[in-house]
């Protein structure tokens, strides 16, 4: 995870500490199940330590935000076992944001673990790719196809992405560009479960008037009619949309999806509204049988457009 501070990014500096206050409950919760690593500058650490577990390891690597599942090092493992990291090249959501320390991140890290870095030139974040680790991806073309990231043809791209995840089969849903600044990551609307198996959060009915609404039935109707690397039909799971959060910001990300799954649990998020936490807190029972699902008031996020899962990053053991 990264610790944020970055005043540029958080003029507010009241708001700031809401957010790592956000930060450090993810942290302190996950840390309950497996080992956590937040990544900071060594000045920010006596402050951090003021709101962190102390099993919580800090590792002296600057950063300017908290979105450890784009700019935090990407994770891959061979055939023999071997670890490496996979670079994307995170340049600020295409140069939407600064990122003098967040863009050297995940090098840093990989130094730090004596791992190898592979990186064939693609740039992105692992927010915008989902992967079934069986050899398929989903992306929205908006977060890649896009020239603040990637130049050249789509099926150009679309070979870099498969390369740089290990992958075969990758489905494309178109998306929206610039709505947010992401580009409209994946990872807040659908999730592989298991290989076959994709959970996608949707409205109760297409609002032809909400764009977002439109883009998230794309996707949904593109996956409904698609097969997997396997030549398997996929089986979605929808869980709905939140429909009345306690945040009521016009841009406030309430999304269910965007989870994490750690040793032994899911760390979710709730949003305030009571049918509508309970239902997905008994739909992601269903679908992690045998894990303790945990749901997080997370609201400082959803604010900027994230959640859990973009605020993690899993290193896998081998």
């Amino acid at each position: 995870m990264q610790w944020p501070v970055n005043r540029e990014v958080y003029r507010d500096h009241v708001f700031l500490k809401m957010v790592q206050r956000a930060i450090a409950d993810i942290a302190n919760t996950v840390s309950q199940f497996e080992p956590v690593v937040i990544l900071m500058d060594q000045k920010h650490e006596a402050d951090a330590r003021r709101l962190l577990s102390p099993s919580i390891e800090v590792w002296d690597i600057s950063t300017d935000d908290l979105w450890c599942r784009d700019s935090g090092p990407t994770f891959v493992i061979n055939k023999s076992g071997g670890l490496a990291v996979s670079h994307l090249n995170f340049n600020g959501w295409g140069n939407k944001q600064v990122h003098a320390n967040d863009g050297k991140i995940a090098r840093l890290v990989a130094k730090r673990l004596k791992l190898p870095i592979i990186d064939n030139g693609l740039v992105g974040e692992a927010g915008g790719v989902e992967t079934d680790a069986a050899g398929t991806l989903i992306a929205h073309e908006s977060s890649w196809v896009i020239e603040n990231r990637n130049k050249g043809s789509k099926a150009k791209i679309e070979q870099l992405l498969l390369d740089a995840l290990g992958a075969q089969k990758l489905i494309w849903a178109p998306g929206i560009k610039g709505a947010d600044i992401t580009d409209y990551h994946i990872d807040s609307l659908a999730r592989f479960i298991d290989p076959g198996t994709v959970l996608i959060q949707l409205p109760e009915g297409i609002d032809h008037n909400d764009r977002w609404s439109v883009a998230a039935f794309e996707t949904y109707e593109v996956l409904k009619h698609t097969t997997d690397a396997r030549g398997k039909k996929i089986k979605l799971v929808i869980v709905p949309e939140c429909a009345s959060p306690r945040n009521k910001s016009a841009d406030f990300v309430a999304s269910y999806v965007n989870y994490y799954v750690c040793n032994g649990a899911v760390i979710a998020a709730q949003f305030g509204d009571k049918e509508a936490d309970a239902k997905a807190r008994a739909m992601l029972a269903d679908l992690y049988p045998g894990r303790e699902i945990v749901t997080l008031n997370v609201d400082p996020l959803g604010e900027i457009g994230g959640g859990i899962h973009c605020a993690t990053q899993q290193q896998p053991m081998i």
